[in-house]
């Protein structure tokens, strides 16, 4: 099959390699439809990887068709059309089953496209370990496109929203406008929040997250802005999705006394200076870490199917596979209004 494979630092390269077959008998092969870059497959594709492997597939959202299951994939039949959450999980124990593969008892949990143990999904096709729970139906009344963003992009959001505790007339700040983050914005408006302020550098960004309501603000100028309109208060809840240490230090300035900060941006550096005196003095809230798919599901499914979540509109590009390594390229340098690039095997 073809698929694309990391070399290193910027060197991703479409080309062929084994096919995917079952290790298992609760594995399945999933043909993929469509996969998608993600703002973390920057991170591998900088060279910053999370193995020293080399050639492996990368990528961790796609949807598909089923076309081979193992003799003990009991809910999944060769024809199914299923959507691929980022992280697997064993899906036998009590955490993988209530949806956190994070906290996986038996230490199955993984993510698709980190190393060659798990291979990644922009390809023509994956092999997705105990089906069962890691292959997941996609429900009537939601598209293939809307299942993809599912995949990772609007769970996260969803997720960083949830941990910022943001209620109904809750004041919100997201830091970061790529495609999760205007998922946030949108996350927190479906949430209640009364106002959203929505920070980035980019204008074009900021103008789509205007469009869902918010209040879009450069960063030179935000603190200032929110200062002067809450007389001083500051921000309920902060959601951070850059992962820098200036952005989440910049969240933390934001957020008012007995706020939260919900950090989901991938850390760029091993260590960050906390103010711990500061946030104790404030009493804050502060919660950091990764979504587990599964877990976010249920609440989403609903919103999608109603309409209240569009996530597809923040696709900006439909591209083959084969011209993925110029889709990397565009997506790292946010030519062309690059947002969220699906990528289509040929």
């Amino acid at each position: 099959m073809k698929a694309l494979r990391y070399y290193g630092a910027r060197d991703v390269r479409y080309e062929g390699m084994d096919d995917p077959t079952p290790q298992s008998d609760r594995d399945a092969v999933v043909k993929v439809t469509a996969c998608s870059i993600c703002g973390s497959d920057l991170h591998i594709y900088h060279g910053h990887g999370f193995s020293d492997d080399l050639g492996f597939c990368v990528g961790h959202e796609a949807v598909g068709e089923v076309v081979e299951v193992g003799r003990a994939v009991h809910r999944l039949k060769v024809g199914d059309k299923v959507m691929l959450p980022a992280a697997v999980g064993c899906g036998a124990c009590r955490s993988c089953l209530a949806g956190n593969v994070a906290n996986c008892a038996n230490n199955a949990g993984a993510c698709y496209g980190l190393s060659a143990k798990l291979q990644g999904s922009q390809a023509e096709a994956v092999r997705v370990p105990a089906a069962d729970m890691n292959a997941v139906p996609v429900p009537e009344g939601v598209s293939m496109e809307q299942a993809l963003m599912m995949t990772d992009a609007l769970a996260t959001a969803w997720f960083g929203a949830r941990n910022a505790d943001i209620k109904p007339s809750s004041s919100v700040a997201v830091i970061g406008l790529g495609p999760i983050g205007l998922m946030a914005v949108d996350s927190a408006l479906v949430m209640g929040a009364h106002v959203v302020y929505a920070i980035d550098p980019v204008p074009e960004r900021r103008a789509m997250a205007e469009a869902s309501g918010a209040i879009a603000l450069h960063p030179d100028e935000a603190l200032e802005r929110i200062k002067e309109d809450t007389l001083g208060i500051k921000i309920d809840c902060v959601v951070e999705v850059v992962g820098s240490d200036a952005t989440v230090d910049f969240a933390l300035r934001l957020v008012r006394r007995r706020g939260t900060v919900s950090v989901i941006g991938v850390q760029q550096s091993k260590r960050f200076a906390f103010p711990l005196e500061r946030a104790f003095g404030a009493g804050l809230t502060f919660r950091v870490g990764t979504c587990s798919v599964p877990e976010e599901l249920p609440a989403l499914f609903p919103l999608v199917q109603s309409g209240r979540l569009r996530p597809e509109r923040y696709v900006s590009h439909r591209m083959p596979l084969s011209q993925g390594t110029e889709a990397y390229r565009l997506f790292e340098a946010r030519e062309a209004g690059a947002l969220k690039m699906v990528l289509l095997p040929d």
